[in-house]
């Protein structure tokens, strides 16, 4: 049997490839995939930038060829006797045919951070599906853009309920990562620190991560969502997702952004910016937008885009700011992200985010696509 997957043979560059269906390690599994989402670390790879983890034990530099792809979403079509023993990352029992959701980070277990930070994926060893495996070494297939994907043994995955589509599920990966305001919630206090029920709250970057970040901070008790993009289209789908005022960053200046935000909140700030950008200036205007003592997420910046400089007492000192920088997800974010979708089915139009949909021959399409203002979630469907 061959197997067919769109191959990043260098940046900028794909070619659909053909690989022999690997044998079965035991505690391995093959998934058909049925959706992968392009993530901005893809997009990152696409381009050349490659270093993800700088200046940390986990630093690394994406390979090439690599078949990309770690949002993925599809059905089981071969375990191994250790998946039927052990069923999925809560023991819940699998087999053929069933739908599953993965974690992409694959971690040691022993080091100080798996050892020490319950959930995240901080291991210093750390490795990720789509990001950190060459299709050139078997077991090959280790991205969603393919037919099939090979989990190798320790791989989290996750069944998905039989009333979520795919087209949802695909999004569990993002949805775990807005667990970045449950971790926000962890710094919060009356004391006004972190984030707390009625927060006014700034999002930088209306793409996929930062829209299911909107949807959560609705479920999660925020006082008004301010959403900032350049694109129109995404501010449309913001407002869908629960988004009081969208502002375009084309159609204002920075100083007229700054005094709006201080209008709306009395003079004040906001209490909350989270800054979801691939670009690390807009940085320095969350934090001008900061209340004394607010909080300022950086999730943005997954892979090493530059740098700008920060005035340690205007910007940090004096304001009182907190920053906080997550680079991952839990790896147990995945179950209550599912749960999320069913609950708020009816509440905010999940499906809508993902807009495209291309085949492995169109990845290169898919890519410039997902790149466009005019997009939201894009996806590869390996078989159309």
């Amino acid at each position: 049997m061959k197997i067919r997957a769109a191959v990043l043979v260098a940046p900028g560059r794909y070619e659909v490839q053909t690989f022999d269906r690997p044998k079965l390690e035991d505690g391995a599994l093959l998934m058909r995939v049925e959706l992968s989402g392009i993530c901005g670390t893809d997009k990152h790879t696409y381009q050349g930038e490659t270093k993800q983890y700088a200046g940390t034990e986990s630093e690394t530099d994406t390979p090439f060829p690599i078949i990309q792809g770690h949002e993925n979403v599809g059905v089981i079509e071969e375990l191994s006797p250790a998946i039927e023993e052990s069923g999925d990352f809560y023991q819940a029992p699998v087999k053929v045919g069933d739908r599953i959701v993965m974690c992409p980070d694959m971690i040691c277990g022993k080091c100080y951070y798996c050892t020490h930070i319950q959930g995240y994926s901080w291991c210093s060893k750390s490795q990720c599906y789509g990001n950190s495996f060459t299709s050139a070494q078997w077991p090959h297939l280790l991205g969603g853009w393919a037919e099939y994907m090979y989990f190798k043994p320790g791989t989290f995955f996750y069944k998905v309920p039989e009333n979520i589509s795919p087209k949802v599920a695909v999004l569990a990966e993002l949805m775990a990562c807005a667990a970045s305001l449950d971790k926000l919630k962890d710094f919060s206090s009356y004391s006004i620190e972190g984030f707390t029920s009625g927060d006014t709250v700034v999002v930088f970057g209306v793409g996929p991560l930062g829209l299911l970040h909107v949807a959560k901070l609705g479920i999660m008790g925020a006082g008004k969502v301010i959403c900032i993009d350049k694109s129109d289209y995404r501010l449309d789908l913001a407002k869908k997702f629960g988004a009081d005022l969208t502002i375009n960053v084309d159609k204002t200046s920075q100083s007229e952004r700054l005094k709006l935000i201080h209008s709306l909140t009395g003079g004040i700030g906001a209490d909350v910016v989270l800054h979801m950008t691939n670009r690390p200036e807009p940085v320095i205007e969350g934090i001008e937008m900061l209340r004394r003592g607010g909080t300022l997420l950086e999730m943005g910046n997954f892979a090493d885009t530059g740098e700008v400089s920060i005035s340690m007492h205007r910007h940090v000192l004096s304001k009182n700011v907190r920053l906080i920088g997550l680079s991952n997800h839990p790896i147990n974010a995945y179950g209550p992200s599912l749960k999320l979708f069913d609950k708020y089915a009816k509440q905010y139009p999940f499906a809508d985010l993902v807009t495209h949909e291309f085949g492995l021959d169109q990845a290169d399409e898919a890519m410039q696509m997902s790149m466009s203002p005019q997009s939201g979630k894009v996806v590869i469907n390996p078989w159309l």
